[in-house]
């Protein structure tokens, strides 16, 4: 089942991963990423056959300070599939004394290739013309199997210990650089197009209704008593608390603007090259560590947004930001753990390590949530050009383009087509094995995204206050975290290729797709109401109020 699964091994030497040699009549193939595979399947009887004898190559760079020392460099394992006939022996070494190496035989082969044959007075690295001389067979994956290896060890005077890694993250080139870049040029296209539309509808929209609303009116004007339109209508509602919970939508941009710094921060480490993939687990722990210590910047921002819409349950509000977005995760997270356990995976994660994030919660990202918030409740309230009726004004009938579920699928499919490559590659480095390594693009693409979030909402946010509708709060908000919505709709897509066909996979898979999802709803959230937020506060702060 494993071979037909197409299962592979991951083997480790000196924390490098080994790489798969595959050779046939003609050519010698070798991959640097997933391992190589458990077995194979026969094309003409579709039979699975075991690869049971595995030549394992070493290389190693000799240490210029101590010629005698060595480090390796490079660890290559090529598998093949050998029928041995063999008889067990008699010996074993579970008598062998606690700390001592005892010379042992597991069995005798009756039939052995020349590197496995004793009887040989010159020892034989295994060839592929051994493997595959005449009469000889490959081993079904059944019944008794004899597992074999055979280890060399080379000098690589070329390469040295601090490129090893180098071939492993860019995979021998098996994804070229131009894919990266022409994935950053579809990005640019979009971000050109639309700031192309936003120069020509809102530059031009606005420059007319600044002159409009700017113009002093004449004597025959004030005779006929002209009745304005636009978004200057609004002004006296524009900068009204949100009518539906504004504490929530104050909590969901504090967790939002702590995720973005959370970003950033890691992206831009790892395009410096503090933060490399051949350390392994330096990445996860760079991210859990930087969401902690932004724990004010999320404490802040709340409480200055809830201080705005002159909430009183500040108590609530921090609680809210410090143990809402980290309790879900906490929650599922041990819901996904429970079931790999189940599963007797080595993915399931120890009781120390939740103590460890238990006390990293508790005892650093909550101190520094209600320090930041304790900041922005000493700071004075966001300040508006505009002044805020008591009476809020009533808003007519909108046209079918300006509805939720229109700018949902508007506002979040540009944003997800410039970073969707850049995601494909992400997925494929997390859920395949495969090594991303890219941060400088990613850098780029991520930039790329945060700049179309902001633009398509500025875009909606202008043609929703021309309709004269100032609920714009939690629609901005809506409008580019709809990002998120596209990005856990395309993991549905991309789990097809994953061959699925446990229960425990699609609880994991769409478990941690889901919180990423929702991290990233929140994310650029946050990103559409603060860009709307700086460009209301801009246009109507630019105009005369009678």
């Amino acid at each position: 089942r494993a071979i037909r699964k197409n299962y592979h091994n991951n083997w480790i030497v000196d924390n490098i991963p080994a790489a798969s040699k595959v050779e046939d009549d003609t050519t010698v193939t070798t991959r640097y990423w997933q391992g190589f595979p458990v077995g194979f399947i026969a094309k003409d009887t579709k039979r699975a056959y075991v690869h049971n004898h595995v030549n394992i190559e070493i290389q190693y760079h000799s240490v210029e300070t101590e010629p005698d020392n060595g480090r390796i460099v490079r660890f290559t394992v090529e598998p093949f599939s050998i029928k041995h006939d063999f008889e067990a022996s008699a010996d074993d070494d579970d008598d062998a004394e606690e700390g001592t190496v005892k010379g042992f035989k597991v069995a005798d082969i009756t039939n052995p290739i020349e590197s496995c044959n004793p009887g040989m007075s010159a020892k034989q690295h295994t060839r592929y013309e051994m493997v595959y001389a005449r009469g000889r067979e490959p081993q079904p994956a059944s019944g008794r199997v004899l597992f074999t290896y055979d280890v060399i060890w080379n000098e690589n005077p070329d390469l040295h210990w601090a490129s090893r890694w180098d071939i492993y993250l860019s995979m021998d080139n098996a994804i070229p650089a131009k894919v990266h870049w022409l994935s950053i040029l579809n990005s640019l296209v979009i971000v050109v197009v639309l700031s192309a539309m936003i120069g020509a509808i809102l530059v031009r929209n606005l420059r007319r209704d600044f002159g409009r609303y700017n113009r002093l009116a004449s004597d025959e004007e004030k005779a006929e008593d002209l009745e304005e339109f636009g978004w200057k209508l609004v002004h006296a509602d524009v900068f009204r608390p949100p009518s539906f919970s504004p504490l929530l939508l104050a909590v969901c941009c504090g967790t939002g603007a702590q995720l973005f710094c959370m970003s950033i921060l890691t992206v831009l480490f790892s395009a410096m090259g503090f933060l490399s993939p051949s350390n392994r687990g330096a990445l996860i722990m760079a991210q859990l560590l930087l969401y902690v210590l932004m724990g004010s910047v999320a404490g802040y921002v709340t409480s200055r947004l809830y201080k705005t819409f002159k909430g009183k349950s500040w108590q609530k509000a921090t609680a809210a930001v410090a143990f809402g977005f980290p309790g879900i995760c906490f929650g599922l997270f041990i819901i996904m753990n429970i079931v790999a356990l189940s599963q007797g995976s080595s993915d399931a994660v120890p009781v120390t390590t939740m103590i460890v994030l238990l006390v990293l919660w508790f005892g650093i990202s909550t101190p520094l949530v209600f320090f930041g918030a304790y900041f922005g409740y000493k700071q004075e309230a966001i300040e508006f050009p505009v002044n805020t009726s008591s009476i809020p004004r009533q808003i007519p009938d909108q046209p079918w383009f300006m509805s939720v579920p229109f700018s949902l699928m508007v506002g979040g499919i540009l944003p997800f087509g410039a970073c969707f490559v850049e995601l494909y590659f992400i997925l494929a480095s997390v859920w395949t094995d495969q090594y991303y390594y890219v941060f400088a693009f990613l850098l780029l693409v991520f930039g790329i995204l945060i700049i179309t979030c902001a633009e398509i909402t500025v875009l909606f946010n202008y043609f929703q206050l021309t309709g004269e509708n100032y609920h714009w709060w939690w629609r901005s908000f809506t409008t580019a975290g709809s990002t998120g919505i596209y990005v856990f709709l395309y993991s549905f897509v991309y789990f097809k290729q994953l061959e699925a066909n446990a229960f425990a996979t699609y609880v994991l898979y769409f478990g941690y797709m889901g919180l990423a999802s929702l991290g990233l709803f929140l994310m650029t959230g946050c990103v559409g109401v603060m860009s709307c937020l700086l460009f209301n506060k801009t246009i109507f702060g630019s105009i005369k109020i009678d």
